[in-house]
């Protein structure tokens, strides 16, 4: 895309080619947004397009001070949001215990040095709780604070920061487990 003001003036006067130039160049990055909200690919495309309908109804609204990106992306988060809490049994568990979980174990003082991909991490963050894994996507990713959060979400301060929390711990231990995993593989074909 050439000149985000230019597509957007265009956009505005409902040109049908400027329209899809906005969606092509956003709309890959974007889905990766949606997918850490969702928990599957088709509820991800869903939020996408719900997403595109809203920044093309709204566009007038874009006042050109930021980037355009960073304007599309927020709405993207709000409609993954509200997606969540309208379609999903979606709810804060407190109660998540990690030993019902059978490749968990408790976390140690250690930091292990682990090397991990970045599409590993993101599957090991899909893999938290929806409850966890938004608060830590707003939190981590987005850079919300958790007073936002608690705004947005409709919880308290301490609920974000408490989930914040364990959504952190659940990935350090996977991490760590993940390590062992890999120190036990390479130890096995030395």
């Amino acid at each position: 895309m050439t000149n985000q003001h230019q597509v957007v003036k265009e956009c505005l006067r409902g040109k049908p080619s400027a329209q899809k130039a906005l969606y092509t160049h956003f709309a890959a990055q974007m889905l990766g947004v949606c997918y850490r909200y969702t928990k599957s690919v088709a509820d991800a495309e869903d939020v996408l397009q719900e997403g595109f309908i809203k920044v093309f109804n709204y566009l007038g609204q874009f006042r050109g001070e930021g980037d355009l990106g960073a304007w599309i992306r927020r709405i993207m988060v709000t409609t993954a949001i509200n997606y969540l809490k309208k379609n999903s049994p979606y709810q804060y568990d407190l109660s998540f215990n990690a030993e019902q979980q059978v490749f968990l174990h408790p976390v140690s003082p250690e930091n292990p040095e682990i090397t991990l991909n970045t599409k590993e991490l993101v599957d090991m963050v899909r893999q938290l709780p929806p409850g966890y894994q938004t608060i830590f996507n707003l939190h981590a990713i987005e850079g919300y604070t958790h007073v936002e959060i608690s705004a947005i979400l409709g919880i308290h301060e301490g609920t974000s920061r408490s989930q914040y929390a364990r959504a952190r711990n659940l990935l350090i231990t996977w991490l760590q487990k993940e390590n062992e995993s890999i120190k036990l593989a390479h130890y096995a074909r030395s």
